[in-house]
C-alpha cells in the first residue's frame, strides 16, 4: 500500500485510497503511478531526442557499434541486395520512433495511473500473487516507456500472459487439467488526465463506478465503455505465439479499442474503485447501501470518502461475524478519484 506522498498532483483532480487485509497480509494491493516522481521523464525525453539524432548518423568506419540500428545496419550489409537507400530508409524510421517517444512522454506530465489487483483469498498466498502481479507490471512498465514513451495494450496481454496456467508446468506437476489449480487475480488499471478522463482495462474485475454531485446518486455507464477480460490468466490472445502453451478458458486480444473509458463530467463527480471485499458489482442492495454513504459525504475531501467507504465495509463484516459468516469477509481496499473543478 502507498504512502500519501506518492499521490500524484493533477489540475482539478483529487485521489486517495486504502486498504484494509482481513488478515495478518492479504490479496488486494492498489498503487498510484506517479509518473513524474518514479520516473526522470526530462531524462526520457533528452534520451530519445539523443538518439533520434544518432540512429540519424552513419557509422564511421572503425568505430564499434553503438546502438541497435548500427548493429541492425550491421547484419542488413551482408544480406543479399543491400543498397545504401535501405539504410537510410531504416534509420529514418527508426529515427521517427524516437521522435514520437520523446512527443508521447509530455503527456506523462499531465498524466496519473492506479493499479488495483485482487488475488483470490486473503492469505500469503495470495500476497505472493498480487506481489508477482505488481512486480511484472514494473517491469513491464520499463520497456513500454523506453520503447512507446507511454503504456499499451502489450503491457497488459504480457501481464495477462504471466499469470496463465503454462501447459509444462501443469505436466510437471501432475494436475487435471479439470481440477481448479490457478493461482487467480482481477486487476483494474487506468490512467486519468485532467479534465477527468478515466481509461482502463478491466480484467475480471468489478466495474467503477461514478457518483453524480449534481444527482446525489451512482450513474448507470453504457456498457460499450464498461469493457471486461477475464481475470488474469484464464484468456490467452487467439494469435499469440505462445498459445499453445497455456491453457485457456477463451481466445481474446485487448487492442486500443478495447479499453474502457469514463469522464467524470462535472465538478464534484467521483470515480470509485474498489474490490469485492467492499461490494461485489453485482448487488442492488449493497449498491444502495454504498450509495447512501456516498450521498452523506460526497462533498468531503477524496480521503474522508475512502476512510468513509471503508468504515461502511467494516461495519458490514461486523454482522457477517455476527450471522457466522466468517468465510464472506474479504480483503477491502477502495480508491477514490474526485473531480473538483
Amino acid at each position: 500500500m502507498p504512502v500519501e506522498g506518492a499521490i500524484p498532483h493533477l489540475p482539478g483532480i483529487e485521489m486517495f485510497g486504502d486498504s484494509i487485509p482481513a488478515g495478518t497480509v492479504g490479496g488486494d494491493l492498489f498503487e498510484y503511478i506517479n509518473f513524474q516522481q518514479r520516473y526522470d521523464i526530462d531524462a526520457r525525453i533528452q534520451q530519445a531526442q539523443r538518439l533520434s539524432k544518432e540512429f540519424l548518423s552513419p557509422l564511421p568506419a572503425g568505430t564499434a557499434v553503438r546502438n541497435s540500428v548500427d548493429d541492425h545496419i550491421q547484419w542488413l550489409k551482408k544480406m543479399p541486395g543491400y543498397s545504401p537507400e535501405m539504410e537510410l530508409e531504416y534509420r529514418f524510421a527508426r529515427s521517427s520512433e524516437q521522435v514520437r517517444v520523446a512527443e508521447e512522454l509530455t503527456n506523462l506530465y499531465s498524466t496519473a495511473g492506479v493499479l488495483v489487483v485482487d488475488a483470490q483469498g486473503h492469505g500469503i498466498i495470495s500476497a505472493k500473487i498480487a506481489s508477482t502481479v505488481h512486480d511484472t507490471f514494473h517491469a513491464l512498465m520499463l520497456t513500454e516507456l523506453d520503447r512507446y514513451g507511454k503504456t499499451t495494450p502489450m503491457l497488459l496481454e504480457n501481464l495477462n500472459l504471466r499469470l496463465a496456467q503454462s501447459v509444462t508446468a501443469r505436466n510437471a506437476l501432475g494436475i487435471i487439467e479439470k481440477e481448479d489449480a490457478r493461482e487467480i487475480a482481477t486487476m483494474i488499471y487506468g490512467e486519468i488526465r485532467p479534465g477527468g478522463d478515466f481509461r482502463f482495462a478491466n480484467f475480471g474485475h468489478p466495474p467503477p463506478l461514478v457518483f453524480s454531485a449534481e444527482y446525489r446518486k451512482f450513474m448507470n455507464i453504457d456498457e460499450n465503455r464498461m469493457v471486461q477480460f477475464l481475470a488474469l490468466g484464464l484468456q490467452i490472445p487467439a494469435d499469440h505465439p505462445d498459445r499453445r502453451k497455456y491453457y485457456s478458458l477463451n481466445f481474446g486480444q485487448a487492442d486500443p479499442s478495447d479499453l474502457g473509458e469514463i469522464i467524470l463530467m462535472s465538478p464534484g463527480d467521483i470515480l470509485v474503485l474498489y474490490t469485492d471485499g467492499v461490494y461485489d458489482g453485482s448487488d442492488p442492495q449493497s449498491r444502495e447501501l454504498l450509495e447512501t454513504v456516498m450521498r452523506e459525504h460526497y462533498r468531503n475531501s477524496a480521503k474522508e470518502i475512502c476512510n468513509a467507504l471503508l468504515d461502511h465495509a467494516v461495519r458490514q463484516d461486523y454482522r457477517l461475524r455476527q450471522n457466522g459468516d466468517l468465510d464472506l469477509i474479504d480483503d477491502k481496499t477502495v480508491f477514490i478519484v474526485k473531480r473538483t473543478s
